[in-house]
């Protein structure tokens, strides 16, 4: 599923790497002891503190790569599950969505992961990444959906994907009008329509904020296209709306991204709320004129912001309910503040008033430079994706630190999610065999993106068509390991679910 690609100029949500590089706080020190959540103490954050120092960093501040361990099953899936640090009762059901990116010389793609941090799905996509990849609903039904191409210093340049319950894609997104489509959002409506973001390079007179007569900015862009048609339902410009003078970002030579746009979201009233990265603002605007009807944040903040409340370099900013706003404050380079945050902030539409309700911190004190999410899940806790700081973390609506785990070496993740999902696997089980001595034969199973095998039924015989049972297996993880005595020709395995059902049979096997 490849997507065709230009060229367009640089801009910030890969900052240059003198921008990203990051501190490594050592544990137990004062700043970190001041900041760590309950259920997070001193020893923990330390271990995590050590952990981290005794890995050196690269110039985007990941992790140096190490190779993945490799699958007999399936050798060419090679993306790695997460380490899981912390695991409380308490959690939200469902698995977890990211779309692992960075790690030189290992795979980029698609990655659901159970709540052992283990690989449920892969999908590598060779050259290409994965953002945003969640689980949404189209044409009534669950669906996966994900952006996919490549990234040129900071936009994306490809199209969106929808993918039934067998991991089948049924329909293939791109943004109208000509244009690109950009990593940041891909939201499905409940009216069959998509919100996403593009960009255009426009050459605009900078003079008044200290540039040239004939300078190039980056022109933000969401559109609304109806998925039926592809036809163009909205189509709104920053350029149009949001003046020079609000951005925070440092004026380039190359086209100046003044505004970055990162996640757009439906209000209670229908409206738009839509997150400028580099004017520290959220947007509402008018769905119909397309006029901004408020500023929370900012230079020119139409709310009074409360102690704690303002934030900077943020993105996700979502309306899970009618009084609050979830958004992730980044307080990332350049000049942020001393860590990012989860935050929930209380929003007074009439009096014009937002009040800091919770912040959620990392027991690391991560700053991220870019990316990052923050969603609330059903019951309360909030499920906390660090962006360019490779952990993913689920608190408590008290804050309580019930889940944190950290990506492969050297990945980042543009947002994560946590979302119940259930299917069969993709295509059939994979099995492969080894002679293991004289009298054993060592196998190994897997069922790319299954949730519902839990055990496996061995089949083997002197030829194809001659199998018969040797007993059952408990699953063990994304490739079960299964030791047999005897040395059969052939074999094959049959996934059976928790009622001893037939879900599906692997092909025969010469052994």
């Amino acid at each position: 599923m490849a997507f065709t690609s230009t060229s367009i100029p640089p801009s910030p949500d890969r900052p240059p790497a003198e921008l990203t590089r990051r501190r490594l706080l050592a544990g137990g020190g004062a700043a970190l002891g001041a900041l760590a959540l309950a259920g997070a103490g001193a020893p923990l954050a330390q271990a995590w503190a050590a952990r981290r120092n005794a890995e050196s960093v690269n110039s985007f501040g990941s992790v140096p790569a190490a190779p993945s361990p490799g699958l007999h099953s399936r050798p060419d899936l090679r993306i790695p599950g997460l380490a899981v640090d912390v695991q409380k009762p308490g959690t939200a059901p469902g698995l977890i969505f990211v779309g692992p990116f960075g790690a030189a010389r290992q795979q980029a793609g698609a990655l659901i992961a159970d709540e052992t941090g283990a690989p449920v799905w892969q999908y590598p996509t060779p050259g290409e990444e994965v953002y945003n990849f969640q689980v949404q609903t189209y044409a009534g039904q669950p669906a996966l959906t994900w952006w996919q191409g490549r990234i040129l210093d900071g936009h994306g340049v490809g199209g969106y994907v929808i993918a039934n319950q067998a991991y089948e894609p049924i329909a293939h997104v791109q943004a109208g009008n000509g244009r690109q489509g950009d990593l940041h959002e891909f939201l499905l409506t409940s009216a069959g329509t998509a919100l996403l973001t593009t960009y255009v390079s426009t050459h605009v007179d900078l003079r008044a904020v200290g540039g040239s007569r004939n300078g190039m900015v980056e022109d933000a862009i969401f559109q609304e296209i109806d998925l039926a048609s592809g036809r163009v339902l909205l189509e709104w410009h920053s350029l149009d709306h949001i003046p020079l003078s609000e951005s925070y970002w440092p004026l380039t030579t190359w086209s100046w991204d003044y505004v970055h746009l990162n996640s757009i979201d439906i209000d209670t009233d229908g409206q738009l709320l839509v997150s400028s990265r580099n004017t520290h603002t959220v947007y509402k605007i008018d769905r119909r004129s397309g006029q901004i009807v408020w500023r929370l944040g900012g230079k020119h903040s139409d709310f009074a912001m409360g102690s704690g409340a303002s934030f900077a370099w943020q993105h996700d900013a979502r309306r899970p309910d009618g009084s609050t706003i979830t958004l992730f404050d980044n307080e990332g380079a350049p000049g942020g503040g001393p860590q990012s945050r989860a935050i929930v902030l209380a929003v007074d539409e009439q009096r014009r008033t937002a009040r800091l309700v919770r912040q959620y911190l990392h027991p690391l004190a991560l700053q991220a430079s870019s990316c990052g999410s923050v969603r609330v899940l059903p019951g309360g806790n909030l499920f906390v994706c660090w962006g360019a700081e490779p952990f993913v973390s689920e608190y408590s609506a008290s804050g309580e630190l019930l889940f944190d785990a950290r990506l492969g070496a050297g990945y980042s993740g543009y947002r994560a999610f946590r979302i119940p999902w259930s299917a069969a696997g993709q295509g059939l089980p994979s099995v492969a065999a080894q002679a293991d001595g004289t009298r054993a034969t060592q196998l190994w199973v897997s069922w790319n993106g299954d949730t519902e095998v839990t055990r496996w039924l061995l089949l083997a015989g002197a030829s194809a068509g001659a199998l018969k049972p040797l007993g059952t297996h408990p699953r063990d993880g994304f490739e079960t390991a299964i030791s047999i005595t005897g040395r059969p020709a052939h074999l094959a395995v049959r996934g059976l679910d928790a009622h001893g059902r037939t879900l599906a049979q692997s092909p025969t096997i010469a052994a």
